[in-house]
């Protein structure tokens, strides 16, 4: 067993056994899935919608380097500068010269899920820069020392009053404040941020390869004030982030908000195309934007092909059980729920992370939620397949489930033993993974096969 394997395990069974935690995000999980039914209404044929966005990503996932060189191509004939960066490494170490080259000690950041992947607030603290995340769920949970929960609601797992207790604790605020008494602290002390903050690093949720745009989707404005007050803009993007045009913004920005916050539309949806020019009154003087490689190529392969589609909307992972009841930190990675099983064992080893493709059930409710109809659940057992061909399960993990498939293929070695030896055999196997939390099993006097073979004789 892998050094992730005994965390994760470790971890979701202390989720799964707290009530409480579970509670808390069965509430905000139920508030989503009202949202969701709403928002969809604005489409007539929404499994259309969702196939033709489908049929738009497997089109750009297929020409992928193609239209990676035509976003390179555009966004720097408008003054932008593009940075290729193949590892963690390479991307940390551009945004540092960036920033030492600004003279910067403070960075202002909107929400990101490459940057969490980056641990770039710890990389840049080490080199005495401060990175202040300015997406309110974000900004809770850096000041209470978690990484992101969710992909989209950072604090899902926290109520009102656990808020209210972090900004107690790390702010030496009144106890017990209301939400929009911490929401005005949050205002107060971000606004002084913006204005003294040289750089300002963002995500995208897209790239469009024909106007050489990076597309930010937000609901709160601290998207453009991170972009608008800031000298120097610095956009850190996947690879797999492209759209061929701004024209399939039309479908990809209304699917995105109603799965995943159950919006007809974000807040706030701006399009960034290089530095401010001559004419505009706002923006940065220069904007770069990195590429992030960083083991996506590996997702090429042909069976997990499709996870490059996904536009990291998180409705799978309000859609699974397993992610309901062990929640996000116990998958130990960036990406949590189903779709995070599937592409962090190909982002970071599948030696080290192969054990979250067996964290499903496999009831396909991932894939049935899915904006543009990832295979997800098929991907899972994919993974495990990939596991077992590049022989990471272990000898006697193998050797387990050979016999373990030999007997329960065969009536004959399964009528061997009576139920009296199948029940102390099987709650010892299973003492740990079964019967600490369920109760023992308990066998038939007489099988199914034994009662038909009478009714026949009968």
């Amino acid at each position: 067993m892998t050094e992730q394997q005994t965390i994760f395990l470790a971890k979701s069974e202390i989720k799964a056994n707290d009530l409480e935690h579970k509670r808390k995000v069965a509430f905000n999980i139920n508030k989503y899935n009202d949202s969701v039914v709403k928002g969809k209404k604005q489409f007539s044929d929404l499994d259309r919608a969702r196939q033709k966005a489908k049929n738009i990503k497997w089109k750009t996932i297929e020409n992928l380097d193609k239209y990676l060189e035509q976003f390179e191509k555009n966004f720097t004939a408008q003054g932008g500068k593009l940075i290729w960066a193949e590892t963690a490494e390479d991307a940390l170490q551009e945004i540092l010269a960036i920033c030492r080259e600004k003279n910067t000690k403070q960075v202002v950041k909107a929400k990101s899920m490459v940057t969490e992947e980056l641990h770039l607030n710890e990389f840049l603290k080490e080199h005495g820069i401060d990175s202040v995340e300015t997406d309110l769920g974000e900004y809770i949970q850096q000041l209470d020392g978690e990484p992101p929960y969710h992909i989209v609601t950072p604090a899902m797992h926290k109520s009102k009053e656990d808020v209210a207790r972090v900004f107690h604790d790390k702010l030496g605020t009144e106890p017990n404040l209301t939400p929009p008494e911490i929401t005005k602290i949050a205002r107060k002390n971000l606004r002084e941020k913006y204005i003294t903050a040289e750089v300002g690093i963002t995500g995208g949720n897209f790239l469009l390869a024909d106007i050489g745009g990076v597309c930010v989707t937000e609901n709160e404005g601290n998207g453009r004030l991170s972009t608008t007050f800031p000298k120097t803009q610095i956009s850190i993007v996947g690879i797999e982030k492209l759209l061929p045009s701004i024209n399939d913004l039309q479908l990809f920005w209304p699917l995105l908000a109603t799965y995943g916050t159950g919006q007809q539309l974000t807040v706030y949806n701006t399009i960034f195309t290089g530095p401010r020019k001559a004419d505009e009154n706002d923006g940065p003087e220069e904007m770069y934007v990195i590429l992030l490689d960083n083991g996506r190529t590996n997702l090429l392969r042909k069976e997990v092909r499709e996870s490059m589609y996904c536009i990291r909307c998180g409705s799978c992972l309000n859609a699974c059980p397993v992610y309901k009841n062990i929640g996000g930190h116990a998958y130990g990675a960036t990406y949590s729920g189903p779709i995070g099983s599937v592409i962090t064992p190909h982002l970071n080893g599948m030696a080290e992370y192969k054990h979250l493709s067996y964290a499903s059930s496999l009831c396909g409710n991932c894939t049935e939620v899915c904006p543009v109809k990832i295979n997800i659940h098929e991907m899972l057992l994919e993974n495990r397949a990939i596991a077992t061909e590049e022989q990471l399960n272990g000898t006697v993990e193998n050797i387990t489930w050979r016999l373990w498939r030999d007997a329960m293929m065969s009536r004959r070695i399964m009528n061997l033993a009576g139920p009296g030896i199948k029940n102390k055999v099987i709650n010892k196997l299973f003492a740990a993974s079964w019967v600490k939390h369920r109760g023992e099993l308990q066998f038939a006097e007489r099988s199914f096969n034994k009662m038909w073979k009478e009714r026949q004789k009968k």
